[in-house]
């Protein structure tokens, strides 16, 4: 050979190892940067939460004369309000300006007992049983430059006149509804008693308004109150009392008590509502703080009994305040000894805790700022850094007791029409779904793609090889998103006319195809069947298939008429709970096998195809049939193959988006019946990432349910290989 062509092919043999060792090492480090990305957004997740304290401002006079503090949300301005009924404001910034409200009007009366109503809007209750509701706002202003200020102001906007009873009143609480008209206000009085007090105010097509009051009382329980609380709306009343009794009264149109539980042993010494009014939040004089709502009794009933739902973690002294965010369902609680704890209630978390004596708290209504007020009569600002708080390994793959539910569930609900509801992360139902589809698409295609390939390897004559194989290749660049459409609005409707037909072609089918083998043995009797080329009698049986479908078809009706009084939708709900949905695990296995038998076939095909021949005729030449000689010669040298083409299948199926996308109905549910849909992680998100917001809770846990993904196939795909290795020394073909 020339010197020069040698050196030649050298230099591009040489060219050649450095272009795909290269290109080798790229894809392997993009698969790793790709999973080092999806993994970097997910981690902060289970970041804990943090606090940072940003000021420190000394207070003159005592502490103790300070009923309540707060934090605008760009935590640029403070307040407090003292028992002489002063509201100070104090800039945080060194350009800002401090200001002073008199909220008694000049008058010398003590403010008794204060409440927050709404964010930004407290009631005092005054020592003669008067109330002044009292908004608080901090409006942003721009100069002409640009520059922004944060301005401060205070407006009372109602006094409730002290109301004619002869025991005192020692706390309030206030309930206003503008839309509605309604001013309503609920008073614990020292003979242990509340009285209700409403006011309507509605104004006719002319604007003429009219006013109208009642009021109502409840008599006093068999114990002394403790703490009270009122549901936003203003229908129901809990309270507790010194002995650990919960109470619960329905104040809607009638006053009636719904509830009386002895929950605790010792005193109930704090309670709220959390946001959005479904849970009660309730803390004790031993430290515990726990959450109740109204559960039905059964499944038929609809009456609702108070029930513990969540436990947070404990104080070391008695609670004595809670402050429910405004955001979330996150809890700020504080007990006797000034330590303050940071829990949420749906994950159960403990988030924080910040050690004192701290004597008030307060957060900012974003959630991102929060003063307190110690023993020393200093105010502290803190900025608190709290992105993911309704995250944990509980809420992510456990079961959780929302409200409005019967028991703990897996759900996956990330939004809905109300601000207050609690997101719903569960990704098992998710898992589930993605094994759930895979495992009724493989049913479906593994063995329809090794059977095929069996026949064209070693039964079809070699012109239909050449047809076959192209064919059931060219399948596989059929785009995704055109099965999924045909599936799903052609094949699932006429699967759910046709139901009781399918179902019946799983006895047909196999029927038939028995009596053609029994026939077919029959036939080799005669010449005319015995001089028919090898192979064709697979292609003899696809009539025998085909009638039977047809068969089952014309039978169906007569089948639904007989047995399931003409509607099976309607009896399998009715005898078995479960209910038939149109793009169901059916619908999916036909789509998902459509999509990977392709796959699995041409990799089997090839592997059958190269089982050495000398195997083959030595078996034959011992006297077994061809159909001895695949099985006990042919599938055992090829199964790693054949394994391989299966693993690599399962795969496809697992991170398939379009089809199951457009067939499965996207319902998050667990449920093994093949009539009911299921959601994907793939599936999941497509449909969730154009809604989430950047850097989001549900933003990050999509991306994780994308680790999942790699990680189930990574699993998969070294699991196949594993097996692979060892069918292969096993063989000793490969």
């Amino acid at each position: 050979m020339d010197p020069r062509s040698l050196r030649r092919n050298k230099q591009f043999d040489t060219l050649a190892r450095y272009v795909i060792t290269v290109g080798g090492i790229a894809v392997i480090f993009s698969v790793i940067a790709i999973l080092f990305l999806i993994v970097k957004v997910t981690l902060p997740l289970f970041k804990p939460s943090s606090v940072e304290e940003l000021y420190t401002l000394p207070q003159q006079g005592q502490a103790e004369n300070i009923l309540a503090i707060g934090l605008d949300d760009y935590q640029e301005n403070i307040f407090t309000i003292n028992r002489q009924g002063h509201l100070h404001f104090q800039a945080l910034r060194e350009d800002g300006q401090d200001a002073f409200v008199d909220l008694s009007s000049g008058s010398a009366k003590l403010v008794r007992h204060l409440a927050t109503v709404e964010p930004g809007l407290f009631s005092l209750l005054w020592e003669d049983g008067g109330v002044s509701l009292v908004a608080i706002d901090f409006r942003p202003q721009f100069d002409q430059h640009g520059k922004r200020t944060i301005v401060p102001g205070a407006e009372i906007i109602e006094e409730l006149p002290p109301p004619g009873t002869s025991s005192a009143i020692t706390s309030t609480l206030i309930r206003q509804d503008e839309e509605e008209g309604l001013l309503m206000r609920v008073n614990l009085h020292d003979d242990n008693g509340f009285s209700i007090w409403r006011r309507f105010k509605t104004e006719d097509l002319f604007g003429d308004e009219t006013v109208e009051e009642s009021s109502n009382v409840i008599a006093p329980p068999f114990e002394k109150m403790s703490a009270f609380a009122l549901t936003i709306d203003g229908q129901t009343l809990f309270a507790g009392t010194a002995g650990g009794t919960l109470l619960r009264w329905d104040i809607g149109e009638e006053i009636v008590l719904t509830d009386t539980i002895p929950a605790f042993k010792e005193a109930i010494t704090a309670m709220t509502m959390v946001f959005g009014s479904q849970s009660l939040a309730v803390g004790t004089e031993s430290g515990t703080l726990s959450t109740w709502m109204g559960v039905r009794d059964s499944n038929v009933s609809e009456t609702k009994k108070l029930r513990k739902i969540h436990d947070l973690k404990s104080h070391g002294g008695a609670v004595s305040t809670i402050l429910a965010s405004q955001r979330d369902k996150s809890l700020v609680s504080l007990d006797s000894q000034g330590a303050l704890h940071l829990d949420h209630m749906t994950s159960e978390r403990h988030l924080l805790s910040l050690q004192g004596p701290h004597l008030l708290v307060a957060k900012s209504g974003r959630g991102s700022g929060m003063v307190t007020l110690d023993q020393g009569g200093v105010l502290r600002v803190h900025a608190l850094h709290n992105p993911h708080p309704e995250v944990s390994l509980r809420t992510l793959f456990g079961k959780v007791w929302y409200e409005n539910y019967d028991s703990p569930e897996y759900a996956w609900q990330s939004s809905s029409a109300s601000d207050d509801f609690e997101a719903k992360f569960s990704i098992t139902p998710l898992l589930f779904g993605t094994i759930k589809g895979t495992l009724y698409a493989m049913i479906f295609a593994l063995p329809l793609a090794t059977f095929g390939a069996v026949y064209v390897s070693h039964f079809a004559p070699p012109h239909l090889q050449r047809i076959i194989k192209p064919l059931v290749e060219v399948m596989a660049s059929v785009p995704t998103v055109v099965i999924g459409f045909l599936i799903a609005l052609v094949l699932a409707p006429f699967i759910e006319a046709q139901i009781v037909a399918l179902l019946l072609s799983f006895l047909f089918l196999p029927g038939g195809f028995l009596l053609f083998v029994l026939c077919w043995q029959y036939g080799q009797r005669f010449t005319v069947v015995r001089q028919l080329r090898p192979g064709y009698e697979f292609i003899m049986v696809l009539p025998v298939l085909v009638g039977s479908a047809y068969l089952a078809y014309l039978f169906g009706p007569l089948v639904e008429n007989l047995l399931f009084d003409g509607n099976f939708s309607q009896f399998l709900f009715q005898n078995t709970g479960s209910r038939y949905d149109q793009r169901n695990c059916i619908i999916i296995a036909f789509g998902l096998g459509f999509t990977v038998i392709p796959i699995i076939f041409s990799i089997a095909e090839d592997s059958l195809s190269n089982v050495p021949p000398n195997l083959t005729a030595a078996s034959m030449a011992l006297g077994a049939s061809r159909w001895q000689t695949v099985w006990r010669v042919v599938l055992p040298s090829a199964s790693p193959g054949i394994f391989a083409g299966g693993m690599i299948g399962l795969g496809r199926a697992v991170g398939e988006t379009m089809i199951v996308l457009m067939a499965t109905g996207n319902t998050p549910i667990m449920d093994l019946s093949i009539f009911n849909g299921m959601r994907t992680l793939s599936a999941n998100i497509a449909v969730e990432i154009p809604e989430a917001p950047v850097d989001s809770t549900l933003y990050r846990v999509l991306f994780l349910c994308a680790v999942l993904l790699f990680v189930m196939t990574f699993i998969v795909n070294t699991g196949a290989e594993l097996i692979r290795e060892r069918l292969r020394k096993k063989y000793a073909q490969y």
